[in-house]
């Protein structure tokens, strides 16, 4: 991949006109992207409800569970980049639906299982099935908004994470506590197909309804379309297009991805093991284990919005994303010490919850910056699989640290200072490699 000197700020058209059609593209867009993505964090995170049955019906370990709930993220390491690049070449919306469809067949398919290596088998399954869909999203919002106006939808996007957090606690609960038993099935059994199986039917509403490209878009006119190419091809002359074996060789993305690893550890601890974490802090119910999981994700919605819009109008990612991260750790230390009282522990794991979602789609600018066409491609896939690599670490690690002290705290103590590392990380990236978003 070439280097290239810093550029100056693309500011893009900022007229009423501008506005307008991005807002257009937003609502066109963003709603099904959105919802697509509540539907993949439910499917990939609701075995941290699951387990709160699952696990003593099935006399499963918590490191039996930890490697269970993390194999899930070696499926999408080794399929993401190949995922990634197919989409670029066949376009989003073929690829996109085959990848929610599939991903929800095979989540459904998780109350079948009986044995851990049948839990092994289909959390795998499900990594390689959905292997490519958030970077693939990332990947898309590129063919339709330039870096300017790319934090603010990336984050309304990503909002699906906490929001997923919001509706999918009480759900869950719910489905656990009241479907328990119905057609002879366990109520996370339940789970699983009820959460499963609306991931594969909106796969075909994406098949319907998504185009590939701008000039595809029989919604928008032909100034509209003008505009956004415009826009997108300002940003493409300043980009690095190059092979995805060149952009693999690059360190900028090598040290992104370590940035995202420790990001993600915080994100992926959060989610996991929120429910048990509650629960170790006096509360039994689990749809009040649920309504109280809503709580942090609600302000973390709020935070991740603010936080990306802010760092939109003063156009500067490093920063944002490293003092969010530090107020993730902070969070995550004051609810482990604080873990005797419920309501500071509570806080403190929404403060954490706000640091770590805050994190996200800020750092999102600062890739895409710089990577375009199959670059992009395989740059973000390239990210996003070793940052998930957290994933699959971070579980198997809790599960080991609590089966051995029959606690989390060690655990989050762990996450917290991961965190600290990746803020001074992100600090490392040079301000004048990311000037042109």
């Amino acid at each position: 991949m070439s280097t290239q000197t810093a550029t100056p700020n693309i500011p893009g058209p900022q007229s009423a006109e501008a506005d307008a059609v991005y807002r257009k593209v937003g609502w066109r867009l963003l709603p099904l992207l959105f919802i697509g993505y509540v539907a993949a964090y439910l499917d990939r995170v609701n075995v941290g409800f699951a387990k709160l049955e699952m696990q003593s019906a099935l006399q499963f370990s918590d490191t039996v569970y930890g490697l269970g709930a993390g194999i899930f993220f070696l499926g999408y390491f080794i399929f993401e980049i190949p995922s990634n690049i197919i989409l670029h070449k066949v376009g989003a919306r073929k690829w996109i639906a085959r990848i929610m469809i599939s991903w929800g067949l095979i989540s459904a398919a998780m109350m079948f299982v009986t044995t851990p290596m049948s839990f092994y088998i289909l959390r795998f399954l499900l990594g390689v099935a959905e292997a490519g869909f958030f970077p693939g999203i990332i990947l898309y919002l590129t063919y339709w908004y330039p870096a300017h106006r790319r934090n603010r939808a990336t984050s309304l996007f990503m909002t699906a994470i906490a929001f997923a957090g919001l509706i999918g606690g009480p759900l869950s609960g719910w489905i656990m506590r009241d479907m328990a038993g119905v057609a002879g099935l366990g109520g996370w059994q339940w789970l699983f197909v009820l959460e499963g199986l609306p991931a594969a039917a909106l796969g075909l509403v994406v098949l319907k309804y998504l185009d590939d490209r701008v000039s595809e878009a029989k919604w928008l006119n032909a100034s509209e379309k003008a505009l956004i190419a415009r826009d997108i091809a300002a940003e493409a002359s300043t980009k690095a297009e190059a092979s995805p074996l060149t952009v693999l060789r690059n360190p900028r993305v090598w040290l992104l991805a370590g940035v995202y690893f420790s990001f993600v550890s915080g994100l992926y601890g959060v989610s996991f093991w929120l429910p048990t974490i509650i629960k170790s802090i006096g509360v039994a119910d689990p749809l009040q284990i649920g309504l109280l999981s809503a709580i942090p994700w609600f302000f973390g919605v709020v935070a991740m919005y603010l936080v990306a819009r802010n760092a939109d109008r003063v156009r500067e990612q490093r920063w944002h994303a490293a003092i969010a991260s530090l107020v993730a750790a902070i969070g995550l230390v004051i609810s482990v010490s604080f873990h005797a009282n419920q309501f500071i522990a509570m806080f403190g794991l929404t403060v954490a919850t706000m640091g770590i979602m805050s994190t996200l789609p800020v750092f999102w600018g600062l890739p895409t910056a710089f990577l375009g066409g199959a670059a992009a491609a395989a740059g973000i896939a390239m990210i996003n699989s070793f940052g998930n690599l957290s994933g699959f670490t971070a579980p198997i690690i809790m599960g080991r640290i609590v089966d051995a002290t029959k606690s989390t705290d060690i655990g989050l103590y762990m996450l917290a200072a991961v965190l600290v590392v990746g803020a001074v990380l992100v600090l490392c990236v040079k301000p004048e490699k990311v000037q042109n978003i």
